[in-house]
């Protein structure tokens, strides 16, 4: 798309740091967490200091021969210093691969044999607890980032090595590998350039520069595996705002952290964002300063957009909504205000981006797409990724005449905007979009702090739900929630951890159902 190709040269991750630190020297990124590979920073760091700090890993992985176009495997524990490893591994010109800390160890081993003898940056815990013993035939070199384990290097051996110069790549060629979430199996790789990442860079850049004061921190808490946190933590340090990173989202230690340093904008999981609820009625109001809260990975409940929005003291503040995939980037979107209250149609997911992104919708049975007959949404950007790894024909499936099938299925109304009903996967005979059940419920039952909606035995819809501390469901409080809505089966009461979760917290739900159906 157009404006995503003016001026396109690659996001160029491997001296991301070394140039805004370069226009920046004064900012700083304040972590809620010590690093791993370099527990002496602390908790908070400046631009410059993460910059030496990247260009040391990229010589240390040099030295045990890491070299352009080898592919570096990052999966440890969870830390910021997993992107920042990214970024040491790309500075020389190497290919990271990032793998979630969530993964189990026979996922990990199958990634790593779809990889090809990669490079595997890991860590004690990792080797003690989780990974199995045939990483070390799968890699060519096992590299840790803390601890000890026999037949691994320590990161910490190599220390003093001699500094090398970042290598310039090609903005086409490979600069990092994401997974996908893995809700319905095995993650896919997912093949990005410095090119498809500077483009889907652009409409997520362009809304922060016109909204937020430089001076103003940027609060960021998405998994650090995940493709967003590479568009979402330049767009913050290359236009000069303090950078606040999240690993963890428990509502007492985020609120400590944001009375400290109040954030101007936040960007955040769905599900973080649930949790997040209780914050509005912090008395030390954490959420005060928030001009924008930002959130792309998943359908988000209007409630929760609601309460964000309520929690906040600026003057019309607003909640961004985007509509994207990793392997695409952000497509559609939209805000939303106080206006449009508690029960908004959360189903509209807004408009593509003009000039940088496109939607259609294809009809499934040659009539026109609607609510009652929802079409396959489709879309284009230049930040579509180039691949899967190792499985380019499932790539091509999804490839239309230059169309990328979501796996979504929806409608358009006249004036344009997109409606997001289900997944094609989720759909359940008779059901016209169980996420708008589920928007619905959340609505109407405050106590809720998830509610998914799953098949059941002979196509029944069955509604799982988690209520807040665990209290007992109200029955009386359910029966009048659900009295105009579709048949639902008797709801199925978890706990929140009980719930199968992906790297960027969305709910597993075919997982689920087989476990229920089990």
């Amino acid at each position: 798309m157009f404006l995503q190709r003016i001026g396109n040269n690659g996001i160029r991750l491997g001296t991301l740091f070394d140039r805004a630190a370069a226009r920046h020297p004064a900012n700083f990124v304040v972590l809620d967490h010590d690093l791993d590979i370099a527990p002496h920073l602390g908790r908070r760091a400046s631009l410059t200091e993460l910059a030496d700090l990247v260009a040391d890993f990229a010589s240390r992985l040099w030295s045990v021969g890491a070299r352009p176009g080898d592919h570096v495997v990052v999966h440890k524990s969870d830390g910021f210093d997993i992107s920042l490893l990214a970024c040491a591994v790309a500075r020389i010109g190497a290919i990271p691969v990032l793998l979630s800390p969530k993964l189990e160890g026979e996922t990990v081993a199958e990634l790593l044999r779809r990889v090809g003898q990669p490079y595997l940056v890991t860590d004690q815990a990792k080797l003690d607890s989780s990974l199995p013993a045939e990483v070390f035939e799968l890699s060519r070199r096992v590299l840790l980032t803390s601890g000890e384990y026999e037949g691994a290097t320590p990161f910490a051996s190599l220390a003093d090595v001699r500094r090398v110069p970042a290598v310039t790549m090609p903005p086409d060629h490979p600069t990092l590998v994401t997974h996908t979430s893995g809700t319905t199996g095995t993650p896919k790789l997912a093949v990005h350039t410095g090119r498809s990442f500077q483009a889907r860079y652009r409409p997520q850049g362009t809304v922060v520069s016109l909204g937020v004061r430089r001076s103003e921190p940027v609060a960021v808490h998405v998994s650090f595996v995940h493709s967003r946190m590479f568009t979402a933590m330049p767009i913050s340090i290359l236009q000069g705002h303090p950078l606040i990173i999240l690993k963890d989202d428990e509502p007492e230690t985020v609120g400590d952290l944001f009375t400290q340093v109040p954030p101007g904008f936040i960007e955040a999981h769905p599900n973080t964002f649930l949790r997040w609820e209780v914050l509005a009625d912090d008395p030390r109001r954490p959420l005060a300063q928030v001009k924008f809260f930002s959130s792309t990975f998943d359908a988000i409940h209007p409630r929760t957009v609601n309460t964000m929005l309520k929690a906040s003291a600026r003057k019309r503040p607003k909640f961004v909504q985007a509509y994207g995939q990793s392997e695409v980037g952000p497509i559609a979107g939209r805000t939303y205000s106080l206006k449009d209250g508690a029960d908004f149609n959360g189903r509209c997911v807004g408009a593509p981006f003009p000039g940088m992104t496109g939607v259609r919708v294809v009809s499934r049975d040659g009539r026109t797409p609607t609510k009652q007959n929802p079409g396959y949404i489709e879309v284009r950007s230049d930040g579509r990724i180039v691949t899967y790894l190792a499985e380019h024909p499932r790539w091509e499936k999804q490839v239309n005449d230059g169309w990328w099938r979501m796996g979504d299925v929806g409608y358009r109304t006249k004036w344009g905007c997109l409606h997001l009903l289900d997944r094609e996967v989720d759909e359940i005979p008779g059901v016209e979009s169980t996420l708008e059940l589920e928007d619905k419920l959340f609505t109407r039952l405050p106590e809720l702090v998830e509610v998914i909606i799953i098949p059941g035995e002979g196509g029944t819809a069955v509604p799982v739900v988690c209520t807040r501390d665990d209290a007992p469901l109200d029955e009386i409080a359910w029966k009048s929630a659900v009295v105009d809505l579709p048949p639902l089966a008797e709801p199925v009461q978890l706990r929140l951890d009980e719930l199968p979760q992906t790297a960027t917290t969305k709910i597993k739900r075919l997982e689920l159902a087989r476990t229920l159906q089990s």
